[in-house]
């Protein structure tokens, strides 16, 4: 181990990145009566669920475009209620009678709330497919049932439980592909069924059965935004940390995580600080984890080779718009474009690199938030436009990415890959919603480079692992070396926001010894409301994610709305 520590740690408990599933964690170790140091490379805490603000008028959400199940019973809710914070992160819902459409040439598809509902409008939508869909949405919504149950338990299953669930079991090494061949599906129905499938960027023929299971049950559970934007998850996070004598420490990225005698001991910080501790929680990429903070020399071969060979899931573009009038009336719902319904083609068109993007993805903030003061202006409106993106970084005229020290905001390859693929979405965006570029006000894009960049992910994706080791394993939030955890995209539970989440709460679980998600499903409330800091006018999310070190530091984004 590097340096010496003192006779007594630092803190109880040390998280790695303030991602969501970072600050989960981080919080209910706290609650939980640890003394926990949260430290993030970045300059505010969120990750994927961070904002960013331009021209003192616009706020664009980097990676919250909608969450499911957030309503009663919901996941997320009891995980934030169980903290204290039920009624602080207020979430608004989605069209429930077509919170996604999906755009196949010739044919939209409008997805409802309710697997009932979702049975009929596949079956109203794809005639001839009676038996096909009845066999999908009956083992998609018994597999999600099933895992739902065991996420829920008060206690580890046993043998008995698990022979149980049959279709749990026979699905759960499975793919995607897989299951639709079994059901005897069309290339429309195929591209139907998985046309919400880049919310975790893999392909049917990579995607894990019970991923897509877990994706479309939590949809169907209900789609909802969080009312103030995705940056009210973090800074509510943020404030039960702080509020239980714990600290955020932004822009503090960390060199080495340190390992003695097979346990975790703590971190060094970029700038040679030690801090002690005998729990250690990586929110970081990974990878980089295994290979880099922590060392392959601490781990199993096994599981170094298996890192060492680990594909990513794809990473995306994301052209962030804003337009000096609102848009055109219409639902409160995100729309999937696919130039043609043939869904294997598409991803393969992905990898092989195209010239027009074959899949593009619609986010409406300005819709999802009407009321919002910093989504925009009144009378102007803010959206998204997102494409999945070919892996791989000589792609963009790089050898090296952001990460590894790599430069590439200047190469001229780069630039011009940038706006050629920045142009074709946009030509794409108006074919979807009409001519908007006269109304133009703010245009950017951010590409894998760009996440990469700001998350330290490897190839720049926000999705995690695609491939691990044999069939369609993640890892545990345990690890092999004692009192070092992983949470985040990666593991076993990651997807999306509340299943990064779920990994939080599942390490502290793990680290507590008490089964927490059944506990606070269950009502239990950890966290004392009255302990959490009142919001005065003119609170803002942002700044609380800084960190109270950082709070105050010059260079936070104002909106002037």
């Amino acid at each position: 181990m590097t340096g010496e520590p003192p006779g007594r740690a630092d803190w109880d408990a040390i998280v790695v990145g303030a991602g969501v599933g970072g600050l989960v964690c981080a919080a209910y170790l706290a609650v939980s009566g640890r003394r926990v140091l949260v430290l993030e490379q970045h300059d505010v805490a969120g990750g994927n669920s961070q904002v960013f603000r331009r021209r003192r008028a616009y706020e664009f959400d980097v990676g919250v475009h909608y969450i499911g199940d957030c309503g009663a019973g919901g996941i997320l809710p009891a995980i934030l209620a169980g903290l204290g914070l039920s009624g602080r992160v207020p979430f608004r819902q989605l069209d429930p009678d077509g919170f996604d459409h999906i755009v196949l040439p010739g044919l939209t598809v409008r997805v409802p709330a309710g697997w009932p509902e979702y049975r009929a409008r596949l079956l109203e939508a794809l005639p001839g497919e009676e038996a096909g869909i009845d066999s999908f949405t009956d083992i998609v919504s018994t597999v999600a049932g099933e895992q739902r149950r065991l996420l829920l338990a008060a206690e580890p299953p046993g043998s008995e439980v698990l022979r149980g669930m049959p279709t749990l079991i026979r699905w759960a090494r499975r793919t995607l592909a897989e299951l639709f061949d079994h059901c005897g599906l069309s290339c429309a129905a195929r591209a139907v069924l998985a046309g919400q499938s880049p919310n975790y960027g893999m392909s049917p023929d990579e995607a894990p059965v019970t991923m897509h299971a877990n994706m479309l049950d939590q949809y169907l559970r209900g789609a909802y935004y969080p009312v103030g934007g995705g940056q009210m998850l973090a800074a509510g996070l943020v404030e039960v940390i702080e509020a239980y004598g714990g600290e955020v420490r932004t822009r503090a990225p960390v060199r080495r995580i340190l390992i003695d005698d097979h346990r975790a001991a703590g971190v060094v910080s970029a700038d040679g600080e030690l801090h002690t501790a005998p729990v250690v929680v990586s929110n970081a990429d990974y990878r980089r984890t295994i290979l880099e903070l922590a060392g392959p020399e601490h781990f199993p071969p096994s599981l170094v080779a298996n890192t060492r060979r680990a594909a990513m899931a794809l990473p995306f573009l994301s052209v962030y718009v804003a337009l000096d009038r609102e848009l055109e009336p219409r639902p409160n719902a995100n729309i999937w474009w696919y130039r043609h319904a043939d869904i294997d083609r598409t991803f393969r068109q992905v990898r092989d690199g195209y010239d027009e993007p074959p899949v593009l993805y619609v986010s409406f903030a300005s819709t999802k938030d009407p009321d919002s003061r910093t989504a925009c202006p009144r009378g102007h409106a803010n959206f998204q436009l997102i494409t999945i993106c070919p892996p791989g970084h000589r792609r963009w005229g790089v050898e090296e990415g952001p990460a590894e020290g790599g430069r590439y905001r200047r190469s001229a390859r780069y630039l011009r890959e940038k706006d050629r693929l920045t142009e074709a979405v946009l030509t794409a965006g108006e074919h979807v919603l009409g001519p908007f570029r006269d109304h133009i006000v703010h245009l950017e894009a951010a590409t894998p480079l760009t996440h990469e960049r700001y998350t330290r992910s490897t190839g720049g994706t926000p999705f995690g692992l695609a491939r691990w080791g044999s069939g369609v394993a993640r890892p545990d939030t345990r690890t092999t070396v004692a009192g070092l955890h992983v949470v985040g995209q990666s593991t076993r539970h990651g997807l999306g926001i509340t299943g990064v989440a779920l990994s939080g709460i599942a390490c502290a679980a793990q680290v507590t010894g008490r089964p927490l998600m059944h506990e606070v499903h269950s009502g239990a409330v950890l966290g004392d409301p009255a302990r959490l800091p009142a919001r005065a006018a003119g609170w803002d999310p942002l700044a609380v994610s800084r960190g109270a070190r950082r709070r105050h530091a010059p260079g936070l984004a104002k909106i002037d709305n």
